[in-house]
């Protein structure tokens, strides 16, 4: 009697473990998705810059900005270079709202690439400049920036980076083809790509600029590299429009004296990294939870 009384109430079928190794590879499996998708192909980030005032979530601002960036994303699949106006019509749009911005990619990057570069710039200058007004971000292939006010076509020779190598070639001939590369691009309308021996560089002005304005750009940032650089055997000039890029074949030293986009880099690691541990996290929290779920259900059948 007791023993049919204890097997009228056991558990028809034994519960079974988790399959820990199936639990195992798919978290695997999701990291290495994600890294994939996030680093297809990644620019270095050069500076950043954000303003100092800040704009209200759900303003027209926002409204405008978040539809001016996607703008940007989309016009990269088809072009190098464009430039938005947004909320600028006082008949139907509010002051508050405009917003003028730009993109740029490397003269050298094809559209596929350059519309990665562009979207990795959106993603970081979200993250950077969360609710600016204004920001701006320079990686290795690509260049966005957006305002408030209207900042487009308007000369700036402004110094806004540079990097010298901290290793100097006081070598005669070094400095010869050196002086060459940067007489070579100075003369540069849009994007010049120059070498001379073991010597590198390229030059770049943004899309907005004449022909004359870009010339003048150009010109200021080669007489800046000459006098703040020195016999560098590398060094990055960034004004404000253009820039201008020289190194010694085989060789750049990633030490700079004036900028901290190795800090700002890593931060945006941190970001992001943490960001996705976290996705992570909670995906496969929620797999082993219905993994558990489905078990117990078609295990603790009772009699």
């Amino acid at each position: 009697m007791l023993d049919q009384t204890l097997q009228k109430y056991s558990i028809k079928t034994p519960i079974q473990p988790l399959n820990l190794f199936s639990i195992t590879i798919s978290f695997f499996f999701i990291i290495f998705f994600t890294n994939n998708i996030r680093f297809t192909k990644s620019y270095a980030l050069i500076y950043p810059g954000c303003s100092q005032e800040k704009y209200q979530a759900n303003s027209p601002y926002q409204t405008n900005l978040n539809s001016m960036l996607s703008s940007i994303t989309s016009s990269s699949y088809t072009t190098l270079y464009n430039s938005f106006t947004l909320g600028t019509d006082p008949s139907t749009a509010s002051p508050e709202g405009s917003v003028y911005g730009l993109y740029q990619c490397r003269g050298d990057l094809n559209l596929k690439d350059c519309s990665t570069c562009i979207a990795s710039s959106i993603n970081q200058i979200v993250l950077l400049c969360p609710y600016t007004y204004g920001a701006t971000l320079q990686l290795d292939g690509c260049f966005v920036r957006y305002e408030h006010v209207d900042f487009l076509g308007k000369p700036d020779t402004n110094l806004v980076h540079k990097k010298c190598s901290e290793r100097l070639l006081n070598d005669a001939e070094f400095l010869r083809r050196r002086d060459d590369i940067l007489d070579d691009l100075r003369g540069a309308v849009g994007f010049r790509v120059s070498s001379v021996g073991s010597v590198e560089g390229y030059a770049q002005c943004l899309g907005d600029l004449t022909d004359e304005d870009c010339s003048s750009c150009l010109g200021n940032a080669v007489g800046k590299v000459r006098s703040l650089c020195g016999s560098a055997a590398a060094a990055d000039m960034f004004l404000a429009q253009c820039y201008v890029r020289y190194w010694e074949s085989g060789y750049y030293d990633n030490s700079s004296d004036s900028s901290n986009e190795d800090d700002v880099g890593k931060t945006v690691a941190i970001i992001v990294g943490v960001s996705a541990g976290v996705a992570v996290f909670i995906v496969l929290l929620s797999f082993c939870k219905k993994a558990l779920g489905k078990q117990l259900n078609s295990s603790l059948l009772i009699v």
